[in-house]
């Protein structure tokens, strides 16, 4: 979007709404841009001639400006966005509140500031927003209490006090930040545009934001995949809860909640996610300045044993591994540390150790193939000049290329110690644990950035008429749940069902009987009944003699057990022989924000209790669906532990890349369960199938 630029880096910058009154919101905005920004400031109110020693104007047309930043009660905002539309400015942040966040009024005038943003073409930012920052220009046109000190890093918050927060924490922190961004209300731009403009932008080099929700997930899935092959994501995102899973009817439904489709789709995003503030900034520090490892192994050099414990066991935690030297480094090690030294890996140059012995130890260290990255650590000794340590690192970080951080373990003495290494871009911890997790940072997004990114799954032989005739049903019936009656579904896109039918009558289950080779599988047919086992609503293994008998004992148990039913019949199934397979699920659970989500795990009668599952947003690639087949705890089963015959794990993935491509095809389709999906050596079979349908969407 190229009007991202100008709201950014404008030349002219209009206040629409600036005061002298003290304490008020315009006259901060305008003092915050005449403080440092480097273009012209245009206040703009028909009450002033003028604001701060500025001459004032009083409509927005008059200001020719880049940039509005609207500070008006809301009642005039839309009228004032109209306004600077009409002038041909093209970037405008609304301040303002009294939008979607109000209530009914307020969520209406959020529509018409829509609309009129859409009608000219604006890049609008809020309403209801702190404002943005543009360091390179001096733009601080937020009516925050302080200006971003200036760096490399980018940042959008929904939340306008966290960004005040954040700025005053790192500016004491040495911290900088190349753009900062309010989001407010997301009424026009939101975080996929953000991203997409970072991610274009040569002065950022990591993206990072606090986010309470992300409207539009799979538009922010694509975006952030396209920039994360270059430019790191780290987001804080808040609101963990199950609160999305309260009202799901599924298996899928009651295991896939909000949260877990958050957790999900920024992963597929390639977005690292920050379980706090000082995790956000850890990561966000070490991506801005240090390279990705070429090697996921770590070397530790300390002149203390229990902190190098401490790393080691941080280490083990993590996606890290300690690196294990060549015969050479040992050599050398052993020449250059005395007799109480330990030259493997955690190095311990013992705590009578100088700069020099320092030096050389991390030195050999860096120097070995197997080592991607180092951790230099020290505890306070009177041999040990921090300060001098400190530069060693710098320089021998500069020299080997890899990416080193520091644990420098005290307190005032480590004050002109960190400033050498901040020069040197390299980031100190005092816990070890921390420097580890920001090497795994490292390394994540050495994984994200390599990764690739294959086309939906798309199957040509799927009959779209059929399937829709099946979901119809919903239609005319006065439930929108539909069962084993819908298996033809499945038929319809490929995906193998056992031979049978549903029928009303006992002779005609017979008949169905006759026609499938030895014992048939009956269930009763009913969206009323949603768990049919736990009344005694199936029978497996029923014998051609006993099928009869078996119809009516399964009416009889679902109408005792709620006379009100809706009875569609009986379903009579082929038996499949269960023990020669696993027992999956396959599910659908549609979020709000993210779409469809995919789950594939342990099927059967315990799946709400074992719950092991995993999960990906639709649609998904063949490359995913393959990935998720072997992430699930019970992945050895399919492939054949203890001597048992691996199952046709491709089959697996092919219905789950199936089932993929329907729900993404019928957005009518809320939740959905095939299970249990029966893998066996042959192929799969679909036992079973569950789903909801939101009629409105057909």
């Amino acid at each position: 979007m190229g009007a991202l630029s100008e709201l950014f880096a404008p030349e002219r910058v209009a206040v629409i709404g600036a005061t002298e009154s003290d304490g008020s919101v315009g006259r901060a905005i305008t003092a915050n841009l005449l403080a440092e920004f480097d273009g012209e400031v245009v206040p703009v109110n028909p009450n002033y001639d003028e604001v701060l020693g500025l001459p004032c104007v009083d409509d927005v047309g008059e200001a020719d400006a880049d940039l509005a930043v609207v500070v008006v009660p809301p009642s005039l905002a839309v009228d004032v966005v109209r306004s600077a539309g009409k002038a041909g400015v093209e970037a405008v942040v609304v301040i303002t509140a009294g939008f979607s966040e109000t209530g009914t009024e307020g969520a209406a005038r959020e529509r018409e500031l829509t609309a009129v943003a859409d009608e000219y073409g604006i890049a609008l930012v809020g309403p209801n927003s702190l404002g943005v920052m543009s360091t390179p220009v001096g733009m601080n046109a937020t009516f925050g209490p302080d200006s971003a000190a200036e760096g490399n890093i980018s940042f959008m918050s929904q939340s306008g006090a966290f960004i005040t927060a954040v700025v005053d924490w790192a500016n004491d922190q040495d911290i900088g930040f190349k753009d900062v961004v309010s989001l407010g209300n997301k009424a026009v731009l939101d975080e996929a545009d953000f991203v997409e403009f970072w991610g274009d932008d040569p002065d950022t080099d990591v993206v990072i934001g606090y986010l309470e929700g992300i409207e539009e997930g799979r538009a922010f899935i694509d975006a952030a995949r396209e920039v994360t092959r270059d430019t790191p994501i780290v987001l804080v995102k808040s609101g963990k809860t199950e609160a999305g899973a309260q009202a799901a009817s599924s298996h899928t439904g009651t295991i896939a909640g909000s949260e877990e489709a958050y957790e999900t789709g920024l992963r597929q995003a390639g977005v690292i996610r920050a379980g706090s503030v000082q995790e956000l900034f850890d990561a966000a520090t070490v991506l801005s300045n240090q390279p990705v490892p070429e090697r996921e192994t770590v070397a530790v050099v300390t002149n203390a044993g229990g902190p190098g414990v401490m790393a080691t066991d941080a280490v083990g935690e993590s996606n890290l591994s300690m690196a294990s030297f060549g015969e050479g480094t040992l050599d050398e090690l052993s020449e250059r540390l005395p007799d109480g030294g330990n030259i493997y890996n955690p190095v311990d140059v013992v705590g009578d150790a100088d700069i020099e012995r320092f030096r050389a130890a991390l030195d050999v260290v860096l120097a070995d193939d197997d080592v991607g990255s180092a951790l230099a650590m020290a505890c306070p000794t009177a041999v040990l000049d921090y300060e001098e340590l400190a530069a060693v690192v710098g320089d021998l970080r500069a020299k080997h290329g890899k990416p080193v951080v520091a644990s420098l373990m005290g307190g005032e003495r480590v004050d002109a110690a960190e400033e050498v290494l901040e020069d040197a871009g390299v980031p100190n911890y005092f816990d070890p644990a921390r420097a580890i997790a920001s090497l795994d940072a490292l390394v994540e997004f050495g994984r994200i950035s390599r990764r690739a990114y294959d086309p939906a799954a798309v199957y040509d032989d799927v009959d779209r008429e059929a399937a829709r005739e099946v979901l119809s049903a919903v239609e005319t019936r006065g439930d929108n749940r539909l069962g084993v009656e819908a298996m033809g579904l499945l038929d319809a896109y490929g995906i193998e069902t056992p031979a049978g039918e549903i029928v009303d009558s006992p002779s005609d289950a017979e008949t169905v009987a006759a026609e499938i080779d030895g014992p048939v599988v009956m269930k009763i047919v009913s969206p009323d009944v949603l768990h049919k086992s736990d009344i005694g609503g199936v029978k497996v293994g029923v014998e051609q003699a006993d099928v009869a008998d078996a119809y009516e004992d399964l009416v009889t148990r679902a109408r005792n057990y709620q006379p009100d039913a809706t009875l569609l019949g009986v379903q009579v199934q082929e038996l499949v022989d269960v023990d020669e397979g696993v027992e999956t699920i396959v599910g659908v659970n549609r979020d709000p924000q993210f779409g469809p989500l995919v789950l594939f795990g342990l099927g059967g009668i315990f799946v709400e209790v074992l719950e092991d599952t995993t999960f990906r947003v639709a649609p998904v690639s063949e490359r995913e669906a393959s990935e998720m087949t072997g992430e699930i705890d019970a992945a050895p089963l399919l492939r054949g532990a203890r001597g048992r015959t691996p199952t046709d794990v491709d089959a697996v993935a092919e219905t789950i890349g199936r089932v993929s491509q329907l729900v993404t095809d019928f957005p009518a389709i809320m939740e959905l369960d095939i299970n249990p999906l029966v893998a066996t050596p042959d192929g799969v079979q679909a036992i079973d199938v569950r789903l909801t349908v939101d009629p409105e969407e057909l």
